[in-house]
This record gives structure tokens, C-alpha cells and sequence, in this order.
């Protein structure tokens, strides 16, 4: 069966629209009690990040819920991977997060995890999806659920992100500007750099419910570039609204994405000889981190784009690496989900460990150049299933041969077709898609 409501990253959308309202909202939190609580209840835990809507979807969730007879925690504005944290922790049967992630505030969505804080599996989804359709029926008043605010889920999870690194380590003398896109991490990842002993400069750290991901955060690096340098830095952090994803800059102001990250703790592993199967990334991930991982002796494998994929490859090789150009990077060994602090925390402890500043480590990895062209989507055609685009891709291929790739898919998350080209010649990448994307605009245009 197809899923009707959940998309590779739970639901998203412009609020007030499609399935992001809040009686959707209430309906799909009573769904989601009926049929992971079983008629038993349960607790379900549920987070935010800082957009202005969020008071409203935790309100219509927590309404069907209770009427499921589920127990709620609401933890408040946290990280997405803190939900997925503390849900295990605290036995909780599931645990709900509202945000959109790196979009506008515009945006809302709700993600789930499971009891082991993890996305919930396509079965699950399905099974929520069919009681979602029928009748909403509110258990007895004795069986209603019961609503609990928690107060130390902060400080739980600050705790947590420092335990992923050893005891002993400390990074004083490090001066860090941390950007918090104005999001979820913006009242903890200051407070666990500081702890550990680094002087922090945050930016993004003054949420008002609009300006979520507005000109700050791993998908608006030039504010935390701006700053490294101005502030004479070691080196800087950007996460994105919800903290699942963290881009870095050197100390020279270079932006550090996901492949270089990836990279680093790859053979950071490696060399501990605790790096346990093949390495893990997406179509988008670049050629520069396969031929580098190649020359370490590192498989590597390539899945669809989202972390959905490259989580259930990793499980299904007993991996512990993977991720996504874009900061979104799972060390299995640390956590169950993407988390940019930890990521961070991560590459703090490599730097510590080699006495190797972020853009000596980062420079052993040659980043093949790319080329990025979003084109929004007017209509639901079908453009790139057409016989000539396939065969300009198939054209474009050849002409880079070996050492280069073409990529055009949908977005996942937005109405975009995305054009990603990349090879060894920048000049060619460039003229190759902008052909494409030309190409593109004429058969959407007629």
C-alpha cells in the first residue's frame, strides 16, 4: 500500500493547508494512540522547535491523544534528536515532534519516532493511516490520558550530548561561534559547547516564532562565515531549526559540509578500528567523498535522498556511519537518529584527539564541484519522466564520464525539481546544468 498522509519525513507543509491544520493534527494524535498505545494507553512525548505554530499543533495533539487514552510529556521547544533520546529513555511508546525542519516559518510538520527513537516503520505509518479514516471515538472519562509538563528534559539531554565523547575531554582554549538558526538548539548547544569547557559566541539564539532559519543556520552559512572571522574564531557550528543537521567553518571562514564531516569521523573510526561496515550516503552526496573513502580502504554505498534511506541501510548492514551533504549525519555508535550537537561533538573530539585544526582535517578530502538548481514545481506534470529529459541526462552522463554525475529528482519536502551536476571541471559543470535546467523550464513552459 502507498502511503496517503506521510511523506519520507513524516508530514510537512504551509500551515493552515493540505494536512499541516490543526484538526488534522488532532485526528492524527488520536490515530497515532489508538494504534501504538492498543488499547492499553501509554505515554507519548512531544517537542517543538520555535515556530509560532507550534502552540497550536501541541494543543490539537495533545486533544487526541488524551482522547486516545495516552499519557503526554511535553518537553517544550527542544532538538528533534533530543525527542528521539529522551522517548527511550523514558519508555515512552512514541514521541512527536512539530517542526519543518530547515524550511520558513511558514512551514510546520509533525515527525515521529518509536519506543527505540526511531522513525517509525512504513507498516506503522500505514496502520496509523487506516485508523486515521475512521470515526474519532474518545475512550471513558476514567480512561482518558493524563498531561505532564517536564521541566528537566533540558538538562537531561545536555547530559546525554556530553556523554558521546570521553569524560576526560575538554575543549578549553577553543573559541566557537555556535549559530542555533534562531531554532530548537538555541537554549542548549551554547550551554554543552560552554560546559565542556570552549568559549561560545552564539548567534541565532533570539527565537521569536518567525525567524526560525531567517538569514541564520546550516542552510544560511554566511552570517556564521561572517562572524568566525570577524570574532577570530577556531572555528564555528550551524545547526538547522530543528538541530538535526549542523554544517562547520574553519577558522579561515570556509564552510564545512556534510561529506567533509562525514569524512572526518569516517577515518577518525577507522584509525580507532571501531568503523563497523560501509559507510553510508545519498544520490546528493559528493564523488570527492567516495574516491577519498576508496583510498581509505572504506566501502561506500549510495542510497535515495532523506535519512529514512540511509538509517535503514545502515541497519540493514549493521552499519554505523552515514549521512547527507547537508549536515544530516548518523553515527549509530552514539545515537539513533541524525543530531547535529553530537555530529559537532564529534569532530571536536577528532581536532582534540590529533591536535589538527577543522580545515587541515577537512582538506584531505578534495570536493568535486557542484552545480545546484532548484526550479519550482507549477503543476504535478510529470517532466522528468520524459523520453528527451532521460536522454539529456543520459547525454550529460557521457559527456562526464567516469568522473562526474547528473542527478534530477523531486524534492521531498518542497515543489522543486532539484538539477545537481558535478565532475572535475567547473566550467563544464556549469554549462552542462545550466543546459539542463533550460531544458527543464522549456518542457515545464509547454
Amino acid at each position: 500500500m502507498t502511503r496517503k498522509y506521510f511523506g519520507t519525513d513524516g508530514i510537512r507543509g504551509r500551515v493552515g493547508e493540505g494536512n499541516v491544520t490543526p484538526d488534522f493534527a488532532l485526528k492524527l494524535g488520536w490515530a497515532t494512540g489508538r494504534v501504538l498505545g492498543g488499547g492499553q494507553g501509554g505515554k507519548v512525548l512531544i517537542g517543538k522547535d520555535t515556530r509560532i505554530s507550534g502552540y497550536m499543533f501541541e494543543s490539537a495533539l495533545e486533544a487526541g491523544l488524551v482522547a486516545a487514552g495516552m499519557d503526554i510529556r511535553l518537553l517544550g521547544p527542544m532538538p528533534t534528536p533530543a525527542i528521539a533520546y529522551l522517548t527511550r529513555t523514558l519508555r515512552g511508546v512514541a514521541g512527536i515532534v512539530i517542526s519543518a525542519s530547515h524550511n520558513p516559518y511558514e512551514d510546520n510538520g509533525l515527525k515521529f519516532f518509536s519506543a527505540d527513537g526511531d522513525k517509525l516503520s512504513d507498516e506503522i505509518e500505514l496502520a496509523i493511516e487506516c485508523e486515521f479514516d475512521r470515526p474519532l471515538q474518545t475512550v471513558g472519562p476514567a480512561q482518558l490520558g493524563k498531561v505532564k509538563r517536564m521541566y528537566d528534559a533540558r538538562g537531561r539531554y545536555i547530559e546525554f550530548c556530553k556523554s558521546t565523547i570521553p569524560a576526560t575531554m575538554s575543549f578549553r582554549g577553543l573559541k566557537l561561534v555556535v549559530d542555533c538558526a534562531n531554532g530548537a538548539t538555541y537554549h542548549v548547544a551554547p550551554d554543552v559547547f560552554e560546559e565542556l569547557g570552549a568559549r561560545v559566541v552564539p548567534i541565532g539564539d533570539e527565537p521569536d516564532g518567525f525567524n526560525i532559519n531567517r538569514k541564520v543556520g546550516s542552510t544560511s552559512p554566511d552570517a556564521l562565515m561572517e562572524s568566525v572571522v570577524r570574532e577570530g574564531a577556531d572555528l564555528g557550528v550551524a545547526f538547522d531549526g530543528d538541530g538535526d543537521r549542523v554544517l562547520m567553518v574553519d577558522g579561515g571562514g570556509n564552510l564545512i559540509d556534510g561529506n567533509r564531516l562525514l569524512y572526518i569521523i569516517a577515518k577518525s573510526r577507522l584509525g580507532q578500528q571501531c568503523l563497523r561496515g560501509e559507510v553510508v550516503g545519498t544520490l546528493m552526496s559528493n564523488l570527492g567523498l567516495e574516491h577519498a573513502l576508496q583510498r581509505l580502504g572504506v566501502g561506500f554505498v549510495r542510497t535515495q535522498v532523506g535519512d529514512r534511506y540511509v538509517m535503514e541501510r545502515l541497519k540493514r548492514d549493521d552499519g554505523i556511519l552515514g549521512g547527507e551533504p547537508s549536515g544530516h549525519i548518523i553515527c549509530r555508535d552514539r545515537t539513533s537518529t541524525g543530531d547535529g550537537i553530537v555530529v559537532a561533538l564529534q569532530i571536536l573530539a577528532v581536532m582534540e584527539d590529533t591536535g589538527r585544526d577543522l580545515g587541515n582535517l577537512a582538506g584531505e578530502m578534495q570536493q568535486y564541484p557542484q552545480r545546484l538548481i532548484n526550479i519550482r514545481l507549477d503543476g504535478q506534470r510529470d517532466i522528468l519522466g520524459l523520453p528527451e529529459v532521460r536522454d539529456a541526462v543520459g547525454s550529460a552522463e557521457r559527456e562526464l564520464d567516469e568522473y562526474g554525475r547528473v542527478l534530477l529528482r523531486l524534492s521531498g519536502t518542497e515543489p522543486l525539481i532539484r538539477i545537481r551536476v558535478e565532475g572535475v571541471d567547473e566550467a563544464q559543470v556549469d554549462s552542462i546544468a545550466d543546459r539542463l535546467a533550460d531544458m527543464v523550464r522549456a518542457r515545464m513552459a509547454g
